[in-house]
């Protein structure tokens, strides 16, 4: 399909993180952009700023004549009225995955993949390389600071796209470099069991265009021929001699096999001493030596990398700081999977030893909550103080036994409250508190301003 010639594009779903980087795409290719979601959002009411036609109820009336495409996302219910519409009168339909495949094979693509830091890694991968003067396109899973929102027209020959695993949709990637986070098991609502999942990412794996490059975690070993691993151990690329100075988490990078990158080879330096990352956390140190390692291998320079770094101002809601005040601060983050909050509070830990952590959490999805119940429970143990908000069902309906109470059950925390979102605020003021943390990829970021005006008029 030959994108250039569509006049009239139509997404259901429009106000997910990727849909809108899609919209946003075809919006400044000249097409005029419809949509469909469930609710109005800041991102939605952006994407109208923008001159798109957003509508919030599922009514076959609202759709306009003349659409050359529909953009669907898997998490759209199979009943839904527009959907049928399209299919019965049969319109062009694609997957968001899909149609993001199609563009990417026009360029030479970096795909970022894993169960977590896709988003922070693809954000901090196209920072790296359009401050090395290599201008690439981006499709992120957030709203990244530098890029200035989750899509950025470049004019190079290379994109930097994030992978999705859920629905298996990074299957329809071929990348030239490929970034491989981690290989956790998650939508197993999908996946059924982890063996699939690895499956699922050996399969992307060896979809790397030959010649191309594939960089993997320590912990994520595919058995893939050509890997070159990166992580704080011994690997390929390897951060060493972690340390805190002046807000930042300095580390040093050693590059053991510099000739391991055939295209710009020996212009690889051996060690990268003092890079300065503005972002706390072994994970994102990890995040950011995966980063490094794509964007040298796109052609930039350890120098410009080296001076990019330190001016990445990170990822909307990726341990985004709300309130940072010497008595008070409040961190907002997606973490929605047990690994992720470990890592996010044992970041908050790490900066803020002494201080009391409290974490308000709302799970996502009852099959999630279910199958990592015990993972969840470990994770947020390590707080002093938990709020627990009902899980947030997104597409899913209520699975008897799977609730919030009987996650708080399994925690060995006895400082944890199962409350309901309309209850929140109220029980806030009640809190002496010192961190805050609201966790999730729920619903949750719309209590985000409410929270800091209730702290800041205390």
């Amino acid at each position: 399909m030959n994108f250039d010639a569509i006049k009239k594009i139509y997404f259901i779903g429009i106000g997910g993180i990727g849909m809108s980087g899609l919209a946003r795409y075809f919006r400044r290719h000249g097409a005029e952009v419809y949509g469909y979601d469930r609710t109005e959002t800041e991102l939605t009411r952006a994407l109208t700023e923008e001159g798109m036609f957003v509508h919030y109820e599922d009514d076959p009336g609202r759709i306009p004549e003349g659409v050359d495409l529909v953009v669907f996302t898997p998490a759209v219910p199979k009943e839904h009225r527009e959907l049928n519409w399209f299919l019965e009168r049969g319109y062009p339909i694609k997957k968001r995955a899909e149609v993001l495949g199609i563009i990417s094979r026009a360029k030479r693509c970096i795909a970022v993949a894993g169960t977590h830091g896709k988003t922070t890694t693809s954000s901090m991968t196209a920072h790296l390389l359009r401050a090395s003067g290599i201008d690439a396109t981006a499709f992120v899973g957030g709203i990244a600071q530098n890029l200035g929102g989750n899509y950025v027209e470049g004019n190079s020959d290379w994109v930097v796209v994030e992978a999705d695993e859920y629905d298996r949709s990074f299957l329809h990637l071929y990348p030239e470099i490929a970034i491989i986070n981690s290989i956790d098991p998650d939508h197993l609502d999908i996946y059924g069991t982890p063996e699939a999942v690895r499956d699922s990412y050996a399969q992307f794996a060896k979809q790397v265009k030959p010649g191309g490059h594939l960089f993997c975690h320590l912990d994520a070993d595919l058995g893939v021929p050509g890997t070159q691993f990166f992580g704080i151990g011994s690997a390929q690329y390897e951060a060493a001699n972690l340390r805190v100075e002046d807000g930042h988490t300095v580390f040093d990078l050693f590059i053991h096999d510099p000739h391991a990158n055939g295209q710009i080879g020996s212009q690889l330096p051996t060690t990268m001493p003092g890079l300065r990352l503005p972002y706390p956390g072994r994970h994102n140190v990890c995040n950011a030596t995966a980063a490094i390692a794509a964007a040298l291998a796109a052609g930039a320079t350890p120098e410009a990398v080296a001076a990019a770094l330190p001016q990445f101002r990170g990822v909307k809601r990726r341990f985004d700081y709300i309130i940072r005040l010497p008595d008070l601060v409040y961190v907002d983050d997606y973490a929605h999977h047990p690994a992720e909050l470990e890592a996010s509070i044992g970041a908050a830990r790490t900066l803020y030893p002494d201080k009391k952590l409290t974490g308000i959490f709302q799970p996502h999805l009852y099959t999630r909550t279910r199958d990592f119940a015990d993972g969840f429970a470990q994770s947020l143990d390590r707080l002093d103080e938990v709020l627990l908000l009902d899980i947030y069902p997104a597409r899913e309906m209520p699975i008897p036994g799977v609730t919030s109470e009987t996650l708080a059950m399994r925690m060995k925390n006895p400082n944890v409250t199962v409350l309901s979102k309309k209850d929140l605020l109220e029980v806030l003021k009640t809190r002496k508190l010192e961190v805050l943390m609201t966790m999730g990829a729920g619903d949750i970021d719309t209590f985000i301003e409410p929270i800091k005006n209730l702290l800041l008029s205390r």
